[in-house]
């Protein structure tokens, strides 16, 4: 499975450059986090402020093992502005699946 922490603004770009490539299937949730940056200051009403959790797309996907590094490949070219912030991709082996609907293994 890959787990990929990345901007808002970069998920329209992620999902369709991974649909192109035919990885449809995804589990999305919007989560807030900080990377090195530590979150970043703002001026607010004449007054600085410091955002220090910001909000990030999380992206699951279970591939095999054959298409890891497309997958990762797609990942970062579309979700890499090249500013801090850009993101993570975490690779987490699965050892088992089971649909629900049919109680499928699948292994």
């Amino acid at each position: 499975m890959i787990s990929a922490i990345i901007k808002p603004e970069r998920f329209e770009f992620v999902k369709k450059a991974l649909e192109d490539k035919g990885y449809v299937s995804m589990t999305i949730t919007e989560v807030k986090g900080r990377g090195e940056q530590k979150g970043i200051s703002l001026e607010y009403r004449g007054g600085k402020m410091t955002v220090d959790l910001l909000p990030k797309v999380k992206i699951e996907i279970v591939i095999r093992d054959k298409d890891l590094e497309d997958v990762i490949a797609t990942l970062t070219g579309a979700a890499r502005t090249g500013k801090i912030g850009d993101g993570k991709i975490f690779v987490i082996p699965v050892e088992k699946s089971i649909r629900i609907r049919t109680g499928d293994i699948e292994t």
